[in-house]
């Protein structure tokens, strides 16, 4: 059995913690570890291979460090340009291992979930298990136990002919009014839809070809044209932009004859929502959650999220509060739902805040924003030991660099040089430059940009030891 871990997605409904450049699977919500890495450590047993991870080509450096901190292998990472929803996602993943001549089953998780009985787990895996051998296509169903809006619905029908545990899906059933969803809880014989799924990879296969041959011809061909770099396979992204965007449901499993339901009662949670990390979070006496440097008083069933400043809340109920630190985000836990709607008007605006944080992850370290004015920018920058930054230039803009820690080597047109804890240098606008950790602690400098223009697509690279392409020079930019 083979994972497929898909870890697309922009998480916006947790804005202002999930970022499109930082998206929730990569953030430790609910404990230590991210939601991605929990879900890779759900996955270490008997008789389970390393997964195939399915990512945007922009969170390419957090799915490595990520598996790195965790001394997890894969058995590829594909990177897609942009996402075409799950069908697509798992098709590639599927044809890869099938060309390679392998034809195990495939388990199919997102990677933002929360299962807290990894047993239950377990047991519910072991029933699909049986069923997929067989042909079936295997969803895994939370049963409803209250009325949900936020998810889609299986309708659960006959047994007979299918092994013990395992039942025929009758029907799919789109998210629900509140109305609605509290009839199919009453009735009972419904599950959530988990977007979990087991299947042999050439069954998944044949019914894509079957019910949406678009999708799987465009893939095959995204495929054939795509480039390998060890373990990373980068999807061609002019063939992958005329592939259908679909899901797994619509595209096969509502039309094939084989869908089947395995009930997985394993304390799942989807962490959809702000509202959903209260609930698998512990709470106080009064029914609160607070994360942070946070001072509550007089309020109940609450989450408050501080990142660096003191949060206090005094006399509220059922709110969510939420402080980065650039932005914060105040709402009730009935209407955490339309937090997707601040970030679609953010968006529409052309705001920042929905692409990145104040501190941003690189594959060689991370850069805070401090300050900016009309013709300054302050960055606290860290460069991981042994690593270094691209050779590049600026049009507009010059650079101070200040040492704070750590050892800088720093190559400045035709000189290389060395700076300590306290040293400084200049670096003019045009001159090709590129900073250095030789050492074998954390680097940390101080940069301040000076310029008449100080946008991060002023940026030329000229090499670059990570392999990012010099195409776009804008997402060179970002990645810098």
């Amino acid at each position: 059995m083979i994972p497929v871990i898909l870890s697309g997605g922009s998480g916006s409904r947790l804005w202002p913690l999930s970022r499109k450049q930082y998206p929730k699977q990569f953030l430790a919500l609910t404990g230590e570890h991210t939601l991605f890495q929990q879900t890779l450590e759900r996955l270490v047993f008997e008789g389970m291979e390393p997964p195939v991870v399915v990512s945007n080509q922009e969170h390419r450096f957090i799915v490595q460090e990520q598996l790195e901190a965790l001394s997890l292998k894969t058995q590829s990472i594909l990177l897609e340009p942009f996402g075409r929803n799950t069908a697509p996602a798992v098709a590639i993943a599927a044809m890869k291992l099938m060309a390679e001549g392998r034809d195990e089953l495939l388990l199919i998780l997102p990677a933002d979930h929360v299962i807290e009985d990894q047993r239950a787990f377990q047991r519910a895996l072991a029933l699909a298990t049986n069923a997929a051998e067989k042909g079936e296509m295997v969803l895994f169903g939370v049963p409803a136990d209250r009325p949900e809006t936020g998810y889609g619905y299986i309708k659960s029908g006959d047994e007979r002919g299918l092994p013990d545990g395992v039942i025929r899906v009758e029907r799919f059933v789109e998210k629900p009014d509140e109305a609605r969803a509290q009839q199919f809880v009453e009735e009972g014989g419904y599950f959530w839809n988990s977007g979990m799924f087991l299947f042999r990879a050439s069954r998944f296969l044949e019914e894509l070809k079957k019910h949406d041959a678009d999708i799987y011809d465009t893939c095959l061909l995204a495929l054939e044209r795509s480039q390998h770099d060890g373990d990373l396979i980068n999807i061609d992204a002019a063939t992958f932009e005329c592939c259908p965007d679909n899901s797994i449901d619509y595209a096969v499993m509502e039309k094939t004859r084989r869908a089947c339901v395995v009930p997985l009662a394993a304390g799942w949670n989807d962490v959809g929502s702000w509202s959903s990390i209260w609930e698998v979070h512990d709470k106080d006496v009064n029914g609160n959650v607070t994360m942070g440097d946070v001072v509550v008083h007089d309020s109940h069933n609450c989450l408050v999220h501080g990142n660096g400043k003191l949060v206090s809340v005094v006399g509220l109920e059922d709110i969510v509060v939420v402080e980065t630190k650039d932005a914060m985000m105040i709402a009730h836990k009935d209407h955490v739902q339309d937090v997707k709607k601040v970030v679609n008007q953010l968006d529409a605006a052309g705001r920042s805040e929905t692409q990145n944080h104040c501190q941003v992850y690189r594959p060689w370290g991370s850069y805070d924003s401090v300050d900016m004015g009309g013709r300054f920018q302050v960055k606290h920058i860290t460069v991981k030991p042994g690593a270094r930054l691209s050779l590049q230039m600026h049009h507009h803009r010059a650079e101070h660099w200040i040492v704070v820690s750590g050892t800088a080597q720093v190559t400045c047109d035709d000189n290389t040089f060395l700076l300590t804890e306290n040293q400084s240098t200049y670096i003019p606008i045009a001159s090709v430059h590129r900073l250095a950790n030789p050492g074998k602690i954390p680097l940390e400098i101080i940069e301040v940009q000076s310029g008449s223009y100080l946008g991060e697509d002023d940026i030329e690279r000229l090499e670059d030891v990570y392999g990012r392409t010099t195409e776009n020079v804008e997402v060179q930019a970002v990645v810098r």
